[in-house]
């Protein structure tokens, strides 16, 4: 089993890890702290581990490789779509920052209070972890960033509506992943990324 110092090494030579906020966040945020006391000794492998009701803790090289891809920087306001034991919450907290936002949105109600106690580990304020609601997303609200964590069968056009103009979203659609950027109100560039496999995205 490899330890920490590994993964991080692992994950460097597998060619994420790029953005300098990502891997410093990867080092901050310790995957341990997210993950099922019986599965804490394998909380290192590179692998997605479950948690429970169906839900699992992604790998870190596809979780890696997504925060390489949203790209977010100090201060911005970013959307957590099932946020799950909260690790991607608390990762994009130390890299937004004390002047920045995040909201992870979860449909499975005792995971919602999962993520709360393992954010709750680390002094994070800038970050929460509410139910989401009958919609997608936060119908009204713009955001500069939006990861999700679960697959989408289509591109969910709620969620591109929800981004600022130069806004970024990463999201998995089928077996890709996508980064959807907001150009204008009504112009997107995509981009897509094959290869991967998530648990289905609950609408």
């Amino acid at each position: 089993m490899m330890n920490f110092r590994e993964l991080i090494s692992e994950l460097k030579r597998k060619g994420v890890l790029r953005n300098p906020r990502v891997e410093g966040a990867f080092r901050m945020i310790d995957r341990a702290g997210f993950v099922p006391d019986r599965l804490r000794g394998r909380a290192y492998e590179n692998y997605p581990l479950p948690i429970s009701h169906g839900q699992t803790i992604s790998q870190p090289f596809t979780v890696a490789f997504m925060l390489d891809l949203l790209d977010a920087g100090e201060g911005q306001q970013v959307l957590d779509v099932g946020s799950g034991s909260g690790w991607t919450t608390a990762l994009l907290a130390s890299i937004v920052g004390k002047r920045g936002t995040v909201l992870g949105l979860e449909r499975v109600a005792e995971l919602v209070d999962y993520g709360r106690s393992n954010l709750a580990k680390y002094q994070a304020p800038q970050a929460s972890i509410q139910p989401a609601g009958p919609e997608l997303g936060r119908p009204g609200t713009c955001w500069d960033r939006i990861l999700v964590s679960a697959a989408a069968e289509r591109l969910p056009q709620t969620l591109v509506l929800q981004l600022k103009i130069g806004g970024i979203l990463v999201i998995p659609v089928g077996n890709s992943i996508m980064k959807v950027t907001r150009r204008t109100s009504e112009e997107v560039e995509t981009e897509e990324h094959y290869g991967f496999i998530f648990v289905p995205l609950i609408q």
